[in-house]
C-alpha cells in the first residue's frame, strides 16, 4: 500500500510539472544575486516565504519548488513549524539541497494544533532539531531569532538561556549565521548594532515605511496619520544596515496578505502592482532579497516577472506621488538612498544628510559643524561633480530637486 501511495505521488508530481510546461509558465532564468551582507552567500533578488504553504499538498510543493530553482531562486524562509509544511518542502529539495540556501527560525513550536512563538530553550530545541529531520539537512545557512517586536525584549534577551543556545547552534555548524526577524524598527535597530546577528528579516513597503516606531504595523489607526515621507528612525537602520553590511532579507513586500495590491484593502488608499512593491524594495542598498509569500506557480510567475519587467513596469514613482494626499506631500530628503545611483558616483543621500545639517546651524546664526565639514570632506564625490543629468530626479519618490540641492551643497561646502 505504501509503495502505491509513492508511485501515485510521484505521478502527480510528473503531472503537475507537464502542466507546467506550457509556454506562459517558462520563465527566463534572468535572475540577479545579491551579496547578503558580509555571511559570503549571494542570494536571489526574488525569494520564498513559506506563509501560505499550508495550502499546499505533497505534489503542489514539489511542482512549486522545481519551478523556483529552475527560475534561479535560491532562498527560503521557513517560520511555518507544520510538520506537513516542514516535511512537504523537504520533499521538495530532495536532490537539489545546495541549491537552496535555507532561512529557518528558532522558535517555532507546534503545539499539536498551531503554531506558537517561544523561548523555552527545551521546546526550541525539539522545534528545531524536526526542522533539519523534515528538511533532511544537517544545517541551515541562517538561523533566525524568531520575531522581535519589542526594544525590551531584546535585552532581555541578549543574555538569556535562548540566546546561548542560538549560539550553541552556531557553534555546532547546525546554523552558519545567526539572524534575527522583527517588524518594529527600534527593536531591528538593537538587534543590528548588538553586533550578535548578520542578517535581519524586516518588513519594508511604502506603507509600512510611513509609520513612526511607537505604532503598529498592524494596527490600522496607525496608517491614519502616515508620515508624508519614510520614517526617520527606518533611514537610520537602513544606512546600518548598508554601513554595517548587515543582510536585509525583506518581508511584507506586499503589506502582508497582498493588501498594497488590492485598492480597497491597501493601507495608502490605492493599489500598487508586484512589480512597483518588489522594485521600492530592492531599491534600497540594504536590501539582499524580497521574500514572497506565493503558494501558487501563477504567483510565482507573477514575482518573478520583476527581473524583465520594463521600467514603466517598475515605477513606484508616479504611483506614490500621484496615488494619493499621503503619498502626495514632500518633507524633502528622506535619505532613503531609491535615487541611487548617481552616474557621477555622488552619494546624493550622503550629501542631503550632510547639507541639511549644515543649513540648520547657518539658520541658527552658526557656522557649518566642524564634523559635518569633515563627513562632507571625506566623501569620494561631491555636489560639484554633478552634471544635472535628471535621472536622481525621475526615481526620488518624494520629487526632491536633487540638482538645485548639489548646487546648494557645493555653495556650502565650497565643493
Amino acid at each position: 500500500m505504501k509503495k502505491l501511495v509513492n508511485i501515485l505521488s510521484c505521478l502527480a508530481v510528473i503531472a503537475m510539472l507537464a502542466s507546467c510546461g506550457g509556454k506562459q509558465n517558462k520563465v527566463p532564468n534572468s535572475m540577479v544575486y545579491r551579496p547578503l551582507g558580509d555571511t559570503g552567500l549571494q542570494v536571489s533578488e526574488i525569494s520564498i516565504g513559506c506563509a501560505a504553504f499550508g495550502k499546499l499538498d505533497t505534489a503542489q510543493c514539489r511542482a512549486f519548488m522545481q519551478v523556483a530553482l529552475d527560475s534561479g531562486v535560491n532562498y527560503i524562509d521557513i517560520y511555518d513549524p507544520d510538520p506537513i509544511v516542514r516535511s512537504n518542502i523537504g520533499y521538495a529539495l530532495q536532490g537539489r539541497r545546495d541549491e537552496m540556501i535555507i532561512q529557518g527560525h528558532i522558535g517555532c513550536w507546534w503545539n499539536g494544533d498551531d503554531y506558537e512563538r517561544t523561548r523555552d530553550v527545551e521546546k526550541c530545541k525539539i522545534g528545531f532539531e524536526d526542522l533539519l529531520n523534515r528538511l533532511g539537512t544537517d544545517h541551515i545557512e541562517v538561523g533566525m531569532i524568531h520575531i522581535v517586536d519589542d526594544p525590551n525584549e531584546w535585552d532581555t534577551l541578549v543574555n538569556s538561556p535562548y540566546m546561548e543556545y542560538v549560539k550553541q547552534l552556531k557553534a555546532e555548524g547546525k546554523i552558519q549565521h545567526i539572524g534575527v526577524s522583527s517588524h518594529n524598527v527600534a527593536a531591528a535597530l538593537k538587534a543590528v548594532k548588538s553586533g550578535i546577528v548578520e542578517v535581519i528579516m524586516f518588513s519594508i513597503n511604502p506603507a509600512f515605511d510611513r509609520v513612526t516606531a511607537d505604532n503598529s504595523v498592524w494596527n490600522p489607526e496607525s496608517f491614519k496619520n502616515m508620515l508624508p515621507g519614510i520614517d526617520p528612525m527606518r533611514v537610520e537602520f537602513f544606512d546600518y544596515c548598508t554601513q554595517h553590511h548587515i543582510g536585509v532579507t525583506n518581508m511584507k513586500t506586499f503589506g502582508g496578505g497582498g493588501r498594497l495590491l488590492d485598492a480597497e484593502r491597501s493601507p495608502l488608499g490605492f493599489a500598487l502592482t508586484v512589480d512597483q512593491c518588489n522594485a521600492y524594495v530592492l531599491a534600497k542598498p540594504c536590501v539582499s532579497t524580497s521574500i514572497c509569500g506565493a503558494c501558487t506557480i501563477d504567483e510565482l510567475l507573477a514575482d518573478l516577472h520583476y527581473l524583465h519587467a520594463t521600467e514603466a513596469e517598475k515605477d513606484y514613482n508616479t504611483a506614490l506621488n500621484n496615488g494619493g494626499n499621503t503619498a502626495k506631500a514632500s518633507t524633502g530628503c528622506t535619505y532613503c538612498n531609491h535615487c541611487a545611483p548617481c552616474p557621477q558616483g555622488i552619494q546624493i543621500a550622503k550629501v542631503n544628510q550632510l547639507l541639511d545639517k549644515a543649513e540648520v546651524a547657518k539658520a541658527q546664526g552658526q557656522p557649518v559643524p566642524d564634523d559635518v565639514k569633515q563627513a562632507y570632506e571625506a566623501l569620494d564625490h561631491h555636489a560639484s561633480e554633478c552634471t544635472h543629468c535628471g535621472s536622481c530626479v525621475g526615481r526620488c519618490p518624494f520629487s526632491v530637486n536633487v540638482p538645485e540641492r548639489m548646487d546648494a551643497a557645493k555653495e556650502i561646502f565650497g565643493k
